[in-house]
């Protein structure tokens, strides 16, 4: 029996986006927690966190985009011109928050607060948008045969709304343990504050997907609840319950590491049940991986060379974060 490179690249796309959400997630985060934090100290230093790493996460974006392109032309053809809108509004909210970035840091004392304003509208458009993207997902693309067959506007609908906002408290409760982890003082404190609910709310938006999700399709419903699949995936609500219960203990400790280990666990849990509702499809509720395929001569030759690069990322991206690992003083400067 030959090797499924279909599978291959299924796999090889959800970890590169998991990878995305992991890492721009606590970025975009940081971003949308800057209006808990008025005082400049604390923005800078909340920026200084995330400095020497911020741009290279989202070479995880490009690689699951690109790989998409290659594999799977039909998804990414169906997928692209379903969520055109959003995904056009996410990209301009990732160039307005990278400019500010840059640029906050140059701004005169008068003009800086314009460049604030900028990176927190571009964290929440991304965010958002970024949600929205992934709820029209779930909740279905139109198509006939192979190509997309609804509308413009199809994405505004409550559950691709609701999933925004959820998108939206994941990344804030990312953002607000990372500087758990990264900073001291009052800032470190002021967050362990800001994570407790959002954590709660974080809680309450798995609740009403997880309810949401199987009650709109029969199909989801049948692969949760039916035996012996209601057996072999309980550890996954199961776990939730444990990071949430963990997320909240330790905070009333003196929380470092655990805080945000237990939303990273939680971000994941939350991805892969997505992963088991829509298995084997990737454009729901439609099309599966096979029928949306490249040839294999296409995919096995592209897979050479992203099994080459795939090493190479991971290990500057983890060389990066171990450099710059530990607390960040309030006086470290951005060079």
């Amino acid at each position: 029996m030959g090797i499924d490179t279909s599978v291959i690249w299924a796999v090889i796309i959800f970890f590169a986006v998991f990878m995305y959400v992991l890492l721009d997630g606590f970025d975009l985060g940081i971003g949308m927690l800057f209006p808990f934090t008025p005082k400049k100290r604390d923005r800078d230093t909340m920026m200084n966190t995330v400095a020497p790493v911020w741009d290279g996460n989202e070479t995880w974006l490009v690689l699951g985009g690109e790989g998409l392109l290659a594999a799977f032309p039909v998804a990414y053809s169906i997928i692209l011109s379903g969520l055109y809108l959003p995904l056009i509004f996410m990209l301009v909210g990732l160039v307005f928050r990278g400019v500010a970035f840059e640029f906050r840091f140059k701004a005169t004392e008068q003009g800086r607060h314009l460049w604030d304003k900028a990176f927190i509208g571009g964290s929440v458009t991304a965010a958002f948008f970024q949600g929205v993207s992934l709820g029209a997902f779930l909740d279905g693309i139109a198509v006939s045969g192979r190509s997309y067959v609804g509308g413009p506007l199809d994405w505004i609908a409550p559950f691709p709304l609701l999933a925004g906002i959820g998108v939206m408290i994941a990344y804030t409760l990312l953002g607000a343990t990372w500087l758990v982890m990264k900073t001291e003082g009052e800032l470190h404190a002021r967050m362990v504050q800001v994570a407790k609910p959002f954590a709660l709310m974080l809680l309450a938006a798995i609740v009403i997907i997880s309810i949401w999700t199987p009650w709109r399709d029969p199909a989801v419903a049948a692969r949760w609840f039916t035996f012996p699949n209601i057996v072999f995936l309980a550890p996954v609500p199961i776990l939730v319950a444990v990071f949430i219960v963990l997320l909240l203990r330790s905070l009333q400790r003196e929380p470092h590491r655990v805080p945000f280990v237990s939303a990273l666990a939680l971000i994941f849990l939350g991805y892969t049940g997505m992963a088991i509702s829509i298995w084997p499809h990737i454009v729901p509720p439609a099309i599966s991986i096979w029928e949306a395929a490249s040839p294999p001569a296409s995919q096995g030759f592209v897979l050479v060379g992203t099994l080459l690069i795939l090493p190479i990322i991971l290990m500057y991206t983890g060389w990066s974060y171990w450099v710059f690992r530990g607390k960040v003083k309030a006086d470290a400067g951005y060079h």
